[in-house]
C-alpha cells in the first residue's frame, strides 16, 4: 500500500486578497511560480554567487542520524565553511544540510536582493532563514517550533515537499516534547505494518524548482528532499490562532529546555521512551476509531 498523494495546487501570481481570502484564512498550502520572478536574487543567487558573498563564514551542518542525545535541540552535527559545504554539494550525492541558518544576518548585503512579498502578512523581517541540500539529502518531516506561517522560496535545482495537515497530528507518530515525528520511518516509504496510522494520513505534494514559493500554513508538518542541489530561503509570520501563539511560546520557552534538560539527565533511555511512547500513544487513536 502506498500514500495517494494530494497535489499542491500551483498559481502563476496572486493579489493580497485573492492570497487571503483563498488561502490565508482556510490555512490551505498553494505554490506562487512567479512570486521571485522580478527579484535580483531571482538570476544573482546561486552556488558561486553565495561562495563569492558568504564562501568565508562557518555554517553548521546536519546529516541524516537520528537525534544524539548528547546534542541540544536543534544543535549541528558538525560545522564547516561555506565553501567548503558547497565543494561537497557539487561533487555528487551527500546528505549533509544546512538548517535554519540566517545568512542574511552575515552577509547583510543579500538583504538588498529580496522583496517583502505584499501578500498581507506580517513578516518578521529580522529572521529570514536559508536552508541547503545536496542531492538526496531529506529534512526530518516536522513542523516549526513556533507555528508560523511561512513563505518558501526556492533557488537553484529541485526539492519535492510533502506536507500533512495539522489536523492529522494524532496518525503521525509524533514524539513526545517535541515538534517531529518517530525517525524510524521512512516518508519515502512508509511502513504501514510497523506504522499502521500511518494509513490514516492523506499527505499533499509538490516539486519546488527555482523561483516558486510554497506557502506553509502555521502547524502543518513539512518533509522535504533534495532532488538536486539546491537552497531555500523562508519568510515567516506569527501564528494567527491564539492556541498557536501559545503553544508556540511553550515550545520556545519551555519544552525545548525541558527536552535538553530530559537528555542530560536519562541519556539514551529518555529517546527511547519517546520512541516509544509515539508509537503507543498514537496507535491508541486506532483503537478508539
Amino acid at each position: 500500500m502506498k500514500w495517494n498523494y494530494l497535489e499542491i495546487e500551483r498559481v502563476e501570481n496572486l493579489t493580497k486578497s485573492a492570497f487571503i481570502e483563498q488561502y490565508y484564512k482556510p490555512q490551505k498550502p498553494v505554490v506562487i511560480t512567479q512570486q521571485t520572478k522580478e527579484w535580483p536574487a531571482f538570476k544573482k543567487w546561486n552556488f558561486d554567487y553565495i561562495r563569492q558573498v558568504a564562501g568565508e563564514k562557518t555554517v553548521p551542518l546536519y546529516d541524516s542520524r537520528k537525534t544524539d542525545y548528547t546534542k541540544k535541540v536543534n544543535e549541528p552535527d558538525f560545522t564547516m565553511t561555506m565553501a567548503e559545504y558547497l565543494d561537497i554539494l557539487e561533487n555528487g550525492p551527500t546528505d549533509l544540510r544546512i538548517f535554519l541558518y540566517n545568512l542574511i544576518k552575515e552577509v547583510p548585503t543579500m538583504k538588498s536582493d529580496m522583496e517583502w512579498p505584499k501578500l498581507g502578512l506580517k513578516l518578521m523581517k529580522n529572521l529570514p532563514l536559508v536552508f541547503f541540500g545536496g542531492q538526496g539529502a531529506k529534512v526530518f518531516m516536522h513542523y516549526d517550533i513556533d507555528f508560523p506561517n511561512i513563505f518558501h522560496f526556492h533557488f537553484e535545482g529541485k526539492k519535492q515537499c510533502v506536507l500533512v495537515d495539522p489536523k492529522e497530528t494524532k496518525y503521525m507518530y509524533r514524539l513526545p516534547y517535541s515538534w517531529i515525528c518517530n525517525e524510524d520511518i521512512d516518508f519515502d516509504a512508509p511502513d504501514f505494518e510497523k506504522f499502521p496510522a500511518l494509513k490514516n494520513v492523506h499527505p499533499y505534494i509538490t516539486t519546488l524548482e527555482h523561483g516558486d514559493m510554497l506557502y506553509m500554513p502555521e502547524g502543518w508538518w513539512h518533509y522535504m528532499k533534495y532532488i538536486t542541489p539546491g537552497f531555500s530561503l523562508s519568510l515567516r509570520s506569527l501564528a494567527k490562532q491564539p492556541l498557536h501563539l501559545f503553544k508556540g511560546f511553550l515550545n520556545v520557552a519551555v519544552i525545548r529546555y525541558y527536552d535538553n534538560w530530559m537528555r542530560k539527565q536519562k541519556g539514551q533511555s529518555w529517546l527511547d521512551y519517546k520512541d516509544e511512547k509515539s508509537i503507543l500513544k498514537t496507535n491508541a487513536h486506532l483503537k478508539r476509531r
